[in-house]
Parts: structure tokens; C-alpha cells; sequence
């Protein structure tokens, strides 16, 4: 087969995406602190981008710099303190000489660090059980057994790997973990490297002063009565007084069943919003959060440098017209994201007015391409717009995505929004009989009264995702027989 070139004329349309078109779509899914950040590098790798300072120095703070230039010559001042010779000495003493408090007045417009900076690094489990293994006395193959142990414990402080795993890692017999996990299960915090809450459970409740044997048989061979507080099979199968199992039972609930959870304290991340909604007769005003947003302008010098003409070599020049247009970019697409950002809030909140003026439970159903429609841009747009950003409202701080929710349908009239559905089981199981709960086809039941038409399954899973245990464990515990 023989191979041979030609040529051949084609049109077709291509999108090609430009390094500034990238830019721009980058800086609308940023959230505000990522765009902040990203703002301060281009601060620091583009000289022609400077921060716009608004207070402009007057003519007497021009005449005080000058006044203050290191030519002008001052003379030291010097302080000449006299002490009267007939000076009452024991008076002073007996004024100043004393234990009261002194009370300094803080300015209320002054800066402090904020709490988190003068908080200390908090112990995790792991150091805490280290600091304790050093000070035992433990031999060099156990401290090497100790170490893995410690090394797979979860945050709640349970192990995560078998007898024969960890044997397997360290080379050495199965019985010999054991007697090392067994001293490990010692340590504070009590119920520590347990396998399975049984055991974590166990080991606190021997560990008790006095032991109390039914807390221990209750535990070993009828935990499965408190998991379903079936406290009524329990005393039967016991065969005890009633008054000696509740109390039984009361010391077992008072139980850690995560003791490590204590040293699993997560860094609390402040959400600083995007848009403020506020009502003003009558009203509802969109404010853009800019606190602390530098204002961006080209610098004059560089500016006035290319067009004076000056004998700039073809490199400089070239240098300078380059960050002339990325920083024009930059300024004009950090405009457009605010404007874009301020056209999606306000149709969110025209669309979601009943929301804005009742609460979650009167959400509707909505999906970007509404907002898309309403704004006249593309869903995708829209998506980058409302990732990571924040709207602070009457009802508290929400994500934009937040407002974005599917359908459910109704018996009569209009859908009802998924995240109004969940409110409302929510409040259906706070205001529900502690003795009696709702089962999820009870719930399905009311709903349906109050024309949401919803399936069994779909109560379950928003249950789930509210966190809401079932009806058999949220029932109030009955001793009765």
C-alpha cells in the first residue's frame, strides 16, 4: 500500500480555552478567603498590580513627614524630677504600697490576636498512651509490640487490627500481643484498645471501686437487651429485683463507649459568608461581604513609564506590557465574578422569598437551571458561582448549594422542596411521644395528611441523614414486666 500527502481544506469551530478565559472561570468557583489568597500572590509576583490606597495623605500630614525627615535637627527633650524635702514618705508608702488591682481600660478599637492564636496545641490519644507506655516499665521486643498497638488504635480510641495481624508484623507469638494489649487496656483513658465496645465496656466496669458483678454479667451475656432497651426481658432473664437492675443498667449507661473521643478535638473553622441578606422596609438588600477585599489598580509608574515614551530596552517593554495585561485581567475578572456573584444572589432570593421570610420549612424546589434561566447564564456557570460560598440570612448561615434541592411530590398542589420534607420529620419526631415514637410508616402518614407524598424508604434515608435513630431505640425505657 503506498503512502502519499495531500493536502485538504477544512472549517470547523473550535473553543479554545485562553489562559485568561481559565483565569476567569478559576476566580468564580474560589471561594472568599481561596480569592483573597489568591489575590495577595498576584500582589507579590506582579509589580504592576498595587493595592489602591483610599486615604490620601493631606497637605499637614505632608508638612508633619517633613517636619519628621531625619535633616530637621530636635533637641532632646529631658525630664528634671525635684523631690520636695518635706515630701510625706509614709503617706506614699501606705497609698501605693497595697494589693489592690489595678484596672486598665482596654481601647475598644484595638486589634487583639484572636482566641484561637493563644490557644496551646491539644494532646491526641496517641501521645497521651505514648507519654504512658514510656513510664511503664516494658522490655525492647514489648515496647516494640506497644508501639504498633498504639499506632492502630481509631479515634475512639478501639483497635483496629487483630492478635495475628499485629503478631504477623512484629514476629512474635500471639500470646505475647496479648499480654502487652492487656497492660495497654490499663491505661488512661479506661476502656482504651478494646476490640469490640463489649470489651471496652468490660474493662471500665472492672475497673470500678466496688465492682459490681451484675454490672459485669449484664455486660458479658445480655447487652443485647440495652441495645433495644427491652428492659423488661432483661430483668427476666436476670431473675433480680428490679431496683438492682435499674441501678445495674444506670452505671453501664454512664459508661464511655468512646474513650478516646476526648482527645479528638477538631479545629473549629469559622464559615466568614459571601453575601449578607438583610430586610429594610420591607425590602430585601444583598451586601456583598468585601471586608478586607484590597481594591486593585495598575501602577501609575509603570503605566506613565510606557506611555512617556521613555528609553525602555525591547525586553523591558515587552516585561511591562505583560503584567499590564494580566493585572487589567485580573481587575476585570474579579469585577465580573462580584457582579456575577450579586445576580445569582439576587435571583436566588427572589426565587426563595417565602424561605427568606418563614424559614426552611416553606424552601422550594429549585435547580441551577432555573437560576440559570432567570440570570440568562449557563448551568455551569452557576455552579461555579454557588460553590463554597456562604449567605448569611434571617434563619442563619447557609451554603449557596443549600438552596438547590429536588421535588417531592405532593397530593395536591404545588411540590415540595426535599430539605422542607426533612425539617418538617424532624419536628415530627421532636414533638413525638418519647414512650411511643413514630415507626417511618406512621411518619409516612402524616406527611400524607399534610399533603406530601412520600414512601417509606425515602423517610428512612432522610431519617439516616438527619441523624435520627430508629423508633425502637428512640423509645423511653419502660421497666414494666
Amino acid at each position: 500500500m503506498a503512502l502519499e500527502l495531500k493536502q485538504q481544506l477544512k472549517l470547523s469551530q473550535q473553543l479554545i480555552m485562553t489562559p485568561q478565559l481559565q483565569q476567569a472561570i478559576k476566580l468564580l468557583q474560589l471561594s472568599r478567603l481561596e480569592l483573597l489568597e489568591t489575590i495577595h500572590q498576584e500582589l507579590e509576583t506582579n509589580p504592576l498590580l498595587e493595592e489602591s490606597q483610599e486615604d490620601l495623605p493631606t497637605e499637614q500630614d505632608a508638612e508633619l513627614e517633613t517636619l519628621t525627615n531625619d535633616e530637621v535637627p530636635f533637641q532632646e527633650v529631658q525630664l528634671a524630677e525635684k523631690i520636695r524635702e518635706d515630701f510625706d514618705w509614709e503617706g506614699y508608702l501606705e497609698e501605693y504600697n497595697t494589693s489592690t488591682p489595678v484596672l486598665v481600660e482596654s481601647d475598644p478599637n484595638q486589634e487583639w490576636p484572636s482566641f484561637d492564636s493563644r490557644l496551646t496545641e491539644s494532646t491526641t490519644l496517641e501521645d497521651h498512651l505514648a507519654w504512658q507506655f514510656r513510664m511503664a516499665d516494658f522490655s525492647e521486643e514489648e515496647r516494640f509490640i506497644g508501639v504498633n498497638i498504639i499506632g492502630n488504635l481509631n479515634k475512639d480510641g478501639y483497635l483496629d487490627a487483630s492478635i495475628e495481624e499485629l503478631a504477623e508484623i512484629t514476629e512474635v507469638e500471639p500470646e505475647r500481643v496479648e499480654a502487652v494489649l492487656q497492660r495497654i487496656q490499663t491505661f488512661d483513658p479506661a476502656g482504651v484498645a478494646a476490640r469490640d465496645l463489649r470489651e471496652c465496656l468490660l474493662i471500665q466496669a472492672k475497673g470500678l471501686e466496688p465492682a459490681d458483678p451484675l454490672v459485669v454479667r449484664i455486660i458479658e451475656d445480655y447487652l443485647h437487651f440495652l441495645e433495644t432497651k427491652n428492659y423488661a426481658a432483661l430483668v427476666r432473664a436476670l431473675k433480680c429485683d428490679t431496683e438492682d437492675v435499674k441501678a445495674a443498667v444506670d452505671v453501664i449507661l454512664g459508661l464511655d463507649p468512646r474513650p478516646g473521643s476526648a482527645f479528638n478535638e477538631e479545629t473549629v473553622e469559622y464559615i466568614s459568608p459571601d453575601i449578607y441578606v438583610f430586610k429594610v422596609d420591607e425590602e430585601w438588600i444583598i451586601v456583598l461581604n468585601e471586608d478586607g477585599m484590597p481594591k486593585l489598580r495598575v501602577s501609575p509608574y509603570y503605566k506613565d513609564a510606557l506611555g512617556d515614551g521613555e528609553d525602555l530596552s525591547t525586553d523591558a517593554r515587552d516585561y511591562i506590557q505583560t503584567k499590564l495585561r494580566s493585572a487589567a485581567w485580573l481587575i476585570k475578572s474579579i469585577h465580573q465574578r462580584q457582579r456575577t456573584l450579586y445576580k445569582v444572589s439576587q435571583s436566588i432570593v427572589k426565587l426563595q422569598s417565602d424561605f427568606f421570610e418563614k424559614g426552611v420549612a416553606h424552601l422550594k424546589p429549585m435547580v441551577l437551571r432555573d437560576i440559570a434561566e432567570d440570570v440568562g447564564m449557563h448551568e455551569s456557570t452557576i455552579s461555579r458561582v454557588t460553590a463554597s460560598k456562604y449567605m448569611h440570612t434571617p434563619h442563619g448561615i447557609f451554603e449557596l448549594k443549600y438552596f438547590f434541592n429536588s421535588s417531592i411530590n405532593s397530593v395536591m398542589g404545588e411540590a415540595v422542596a426535599s430539605e422542607s420534607v426533612k425539617e418538617r420529620i424532624r419536628q415530627i419526631v421532636r414533638e413525638e411521644n418519647q414512650a411511643k415514637p413514630f415507626s417511618d410508616l406512621e411518619i409516612v402518614e402524616i406527611l400524607e395528611k399534610e399533603n406530601i407524598s412520600i414512601a417509606r424508604r425515602t423517610v428512612a434515608k432522610y431519617r439516616e441523614m438527619l441523624g435520627i435513630l430508629p423508633s425502637n431505640k428512640r423509645k423511653k425505657s419502660s421497666w414494666g414486666s
